[in-house]
């Protein structure tokens, strides 16, 4: 059973960081494309972000890139998300996914980190 739990999310004030971390199990976590989702306030799941097992390439949404960077520890079982020069638009509760969520939107996610970004 694929279990994924988020981490590291916190109050934070525009302009600064966090890093959120996932914690896998139940797969084997380097054989799998990951991904990071998040949700707003009263809005939709949307897709931020994966990184691709082995070559360990990485994808952005728009929205994020150049801002946020998404990483993984194969030996740990953990996926990580690197938020920079956050915004008050990227308050949202964020999901680890198993796969890249941009094809399979209803796979399995974990029970999310809130982010929330305010002065």
């Amino acid at each position: 059973e694929v279990q994924l739990v988020e981490s590291g999310g916190d109050l934070v004030q525009p302009g600064g960081s966090l890093r959120l971390s996932c914690a896998a199990s139940g797969f084997t976590f380097s054989s799998y494309d990951m991904s990071w989702v998040r949700q707003a306030p009263g809005k939709g799941l949307e897709w931020v972000s994966t990184i691709t097992r082995l070559t360990w390439r990485t994808y952005y949404a728009d929205s994020v890139k150049g801002r946020f960077t998404i990483s993984r520890d194969d030996a740990k079982n953990t996926l990580y998300l690197r938020l920079d020069s956050l915004k008050t638009e990227d308050t949202a509760m964020y999901y680890c996914a198993f796969r890249d969520y941009r094809n399979i939107p209803n796979t399995p996610r974990g029970q999310g980190t809130l982010v929330t970004v305010s002065s």
